[in-house]
């Protein structure tokens, strides 16, 4: 089954303003516009660059969608420092990133905040990409299918949505493999993005899973990506710190875009 491409880029804390205004408008100089029509690009900065990368693509004409690595499971109130989903999408958020490790760990967002925020980005009618992977101590021990299978089952819990796999994407991230210069095995990560998937069709039905996008991350660069995006079930990348670089972000993209053609073909 053919399935969307993407190329996300998590920016994490990195680019004011006017870094994001330099870089948006050199990488628009290198994308292909021809890619984008096969690969869905996503960028998402720190929430005070937001406004501004949604004018620096607007300007480009470039179709990159733009994205938040973060927001609150409350509609209002007294939640200090938080933003909503109104608020994000009133600057031109159309993705925003769930449950990733670093939330998990350094934020203390445990599998019932992951849900809500799954439910509430979901009814804003923005696209999820839910995130989930294992620490090393848990892939040494050999439970690395149980746990990712347990974030999955607990992210999406109480879901009832027919077009599931066209609002929710899975980003497999090995917390081991992140920001360390260590790659999961393009093989290894492929094999755990089956039981993803498999996890799935047990939890909703075999075509939903088979039509939704599931991502690999972790020390994606360009060095690697042909590998990664060669795999059957990897459909495209969560990207740290080469998603910031001028001259990777774009051969990430036409790495996905050369892929997606040998799938159409």
């Amino acid at each position: 089954m053919s399935r969307k491409k993407i190329i996300a880029g998590n920016w994490k804390l990195n680019m004011n303003q006017a870094e994001t205004q330099s870089f948006l408008n050199e990488v628009s100089k290198k994308l292909n516009q021809n890619d984008l029509t096969q690969v869905q690009a996503l960028v998402c900065p720190t929430f005070t660059s937001l406004a501004t990368a949604a004018t620096a693509i607007k300007e480009s004409g470039l179709t990159i969608a733009l994205g938040a690595q973060n927001f609150s499971q409350h509609k209002s109130g007294a939640y200090t420092g938080e933003i909503n989903t109104e608020m994000l999408k009133e600057i031109g958020v159309t993705h925003v990133l769930v449950g990733h490790s670093e939330r998990r760990e350094h934020f203390s967002e445990d599998d019932s905040i992951i849900n809500d925020k799954v439910k509430t980005g979901i009814e804003a009618g923005l696209q999820v990409i839910l995130c989930c992977g294992e620490s090393e101590a848990t892939r040494e021990s050999g439970e690395t299918d149980a746990w990712v299978a347990g974030q999955i089952e607990a992210g999406i819990k109480g879901l009832e949505l027919n077009d599931f796999a066209s609002r929710i994407t899975i980003a497999y991230e090995p917390i081991w493999a992140i920001g360390t210069g260590k790659v999961c095995d393009s093989a290894e990560a492929n094999r755990v993005i089956k039981v993803i998937r498999a996890k799935l069709a047990e939890l909703l039905d075999q075509t939903t899973a088979d039509a939704t996008s599931i991502l690999y991350g972790g020390s994606v660069k360009s060095s690697n990506i042909d590998e990664i995006m060669g795999q059957s079930d990897i459909d495209g990348a969560l990207v740290g710190g080469a998603s910031i670089k001028v001259e990777e972000f774009p051969a990430l993209v036409a790495s996905a875009a050369r892929e997606a053609s040998k799938t159409v073909a």
